[in-house]
């Protein structure tokens, strides 16, 4: 008898190594596995504007790395807790005069509150930065993992913006709706157009968070999470394999969308965005980290306290199929001398002046030359500065 389902997952045809770039964007699914991939020294991108679940969002915050978006209005606004919903629907023709006279800090709708500052240049000059940075990541990136967390949007009235963060903000600001397949595969559409735009040979996968968001209710959430499913089902199969001159324009997106994104306004496809290459097929691809959750790990062991997220067991384990799945023998050998190393190396220190611990640390800096000049890319800078103190 077989009492475990074991998902298949196919060894992909590309690979990661220590040399590689990874970029991750999405719910804080793609923060936790992404931190797997770093506290084992790779060099790791991970939600350069914070956490961000819904796919409209990451596709816009992706535009603006790809644009090299300058922010401003309406994206950038100063807190509003303290005044009235009636003063910002007045406010909203010029917003950067709103609450000018009061000492709140300012925001971004498409940004997470580090991003936040106390003057709307330093909030706009994060942020501009934070593209920045971002943009130069990702010319040099090898593969970008997309996690999309939930088919619930957040509009900003009177923009119809998809919003990223709120900002405990006034709720009466905001409409809350589940958006159609459509929308969703537009929106992966155009992550995969404005990434290849950054660099055309960086691999593109897409997974679902497994974490559920029992909020929207139980049925609800089953209804977001397979809206998700359906729409990378149908953009991998159809839509990234096929030209775009062949097929019908998806229609409806421009009420989900800023108005002032090329690409994304009446359903249009902006610069340079006739065509879908059919090569795109062998650069985009799933990988099933909902269907290992739901499948392998269907017990409530896997999960934190909240029953929710899940347990540091689960995400291991997760982060071992995807090591299995783009990470070759010889890699997946470094990824335990490293594991191996770091072990030692964050050792807790009873006394740091005996020579003992003296020894220990040298030993400690040698092996951590051995490793860098054994594993091309792997860099213990930070390790090796510490030992040195």
């Amino acid at each position: 008898m077989n009492f475990f389902t074991k998902i298949d997952i196919p060894a992909a045809n590309w690979q990661i190594d220590y040399k590689s770039h990874i970029a991750f964007f999405g719910s804080c699914f793609a923060d936790n596995i992404s931190a797997q991939f770093a506290a084992r020294k790779f060099n790791v991108l991970v939600n350069p504007f914070g956490t961000v679940y819904n796919p409209l969002s990451i596709a816009a915050q992706i535009h603006a790395i790809a644009n090299g978006k300058k922010f401003g209005e309406p994206e950038v606004f100063q807190d509003m807790r303290s005044i009235s919903e009636k003063e910002w629907f007045e406010s909203l023709d010029k917003p950067k005069n709103l609450s000018k006279h009061r000492d709140a800090p300012w925001h971004c709708w498409d940004a997470h509150s580090s991003l936040s500052a106390a003057t709307r240049e330093e909030c706009i000059a994060k942020l501009d930065n934070a593209v920045t940075n971002a943009r130069e990541f990702l010319q040099k990136a090898d593969a970008v993992f997309i996690t999309l967390g939930t088919a619930f949007v957040y509009f900003l009235k009177g923009y119809a913006v998809a919003v990223s963060n709120c900002h405990r903000q006034n709720p009466n600001l905001f409409i809350r709706k589940m958006i159609y397949v459509e929308h969703v595969v537009k929106a992966l559409e155009t992550i995969v157009q404005d990434l290849h735009k950054i660099k055309s040979d960086m691999r593109i996968v897409f997974t679902v968070s497994p974490l559920r968001h029992l909020s929207d209710g139980v049925h609800e959430n089953t209804l977001s999470k397979a809206t998700l499913q359906l729409a990378i089902d149908k953009f991998i199969k159809e839509i990234a394999t096929t030209p775009a001159e062949s097929r019908d324009d998806i229609a409806g997106f421009a009420a989900a969308s800023r108005k002032d994104k090329a690409g994304f306004a009446a359903g249009g496809r902006g610069d340079k965005t006739e065509t879908v290459a059919k090569e795109s097929a062998t650069m985009v691809s799933y990988f099933p980290s909902y269907e290992i959750v739901m499948d392998e790990l269907r017990d409530y062991r896997f999960y934190d306290s909240d029953m929710v997220h899940l347990s540091k067991t689960a995400e291991e384990y997760i982060f071992e199929r995807m090591v299995e799945t783009y990470c070759d023998k010889k890699t997946r050998d470094n990824i335990k001398q490293v594991e191996k190393f770091l072990k030692s190396a964050n050792h807790r220190i009873q006394d740091a002046d005996s020579p003992a611990t003296a020894t220990f640390l040298q030993k400690l800096h040698a092996e951590a030359a051995r490793l860098e000049s054994q594993i091309a890319g792997l860099n213990l800078d930070n390790e090796k500065r510490k030992f040195e103190k």
